[in-house]
């Protein structure tokens, strides 16, 4: 059995790159979560990119175990906003990981702004390292076009989920059952793309 971290401590993360190992057949991994190592210095999220961020943190994991690491940085761009938050998204409001305060934000600051300029994108960087030199890493991006809603709906998910409809929907991401979400999500997208380098570590 082959141990992979995902370098979080967000139990929906490691569930929803569980549910897609599972349906896509593929056995032989057990994942690990920051929880279940021992600690070791993170280093700050300082990158200008979504994949560069995804990249040291999924470094910083593997040197740190020794386990492959996947790690994600993900985050919603708005239109309106110039691709605002971006990687900014989980400190938006100036705390990090604060989901209530930095959605109320990004409210606040589209209050004036009309229906046909709310666009948005969830995007989604996933990094998997498995080694120390450029051959033994992959990073991939997905995105998942919408609009961002005048008003929180929907108890689901995490994050902005509340305030995103996704393209071609009436339901917020927060509505979505997690099956639907898997299927169409930034980090579900991406994840599938890690597949093929997951299965071969999984021998």
């Amino acid at each position: 059995m082959q141990r992979v971290l995902v370098a979080s401590r967000n139990t929906k993360k490691l569930a929803e790159l569980q549910r897609i190992l599972v349906r896509a057949g593929i056995t032989g991994i057990e994942l690990v979560s920051l929880a279940d190592v021992p600690p070791y210095d993170e280093a700050p999220e300082t990158g200008a990119t979504f994949e560069e961020n995804a990249l040291a943190k999924a470094r910083d994991g593997y040197q740190a175990t020794g386990l492959p690491c996947v790690a994600d940085d993900s985050g919603i761009s708005v239109e309106a906003l110039n691709g605002m938050p971006g990687v900014l998204s989980a400190r938006w409001s100036g705390a990090h990981g604060q989901d209530a305060a930095n959605t109320a934000l990004l409210l606040a600051q589209l209050a004036d702004v009309p229906a046909e300029r709310r666009g948005a994108a969830f995007v989604s960087a996933c990094a998997l390292v498995w080694g120390s030199g450029e051959a033994e890493q992959v990073v991939v991006r997905g995105e998942w076009p919408g609009t961002v809603a005048t008003e929180p709906r929907g108890d689901g998910g995490f994050g902005y989920d509340p305030v995103f409809v996704p393209a071609g929907s009436e339901r917020s991401a927060a509505q979505l059952t997690a099956a639907e979400k898997d299927d169409a999500s930034h980090r579900g997208r991406a994840l599938t793309q890690l597949l093929p380098a997951l299965a071969a570590l999984a021998g």
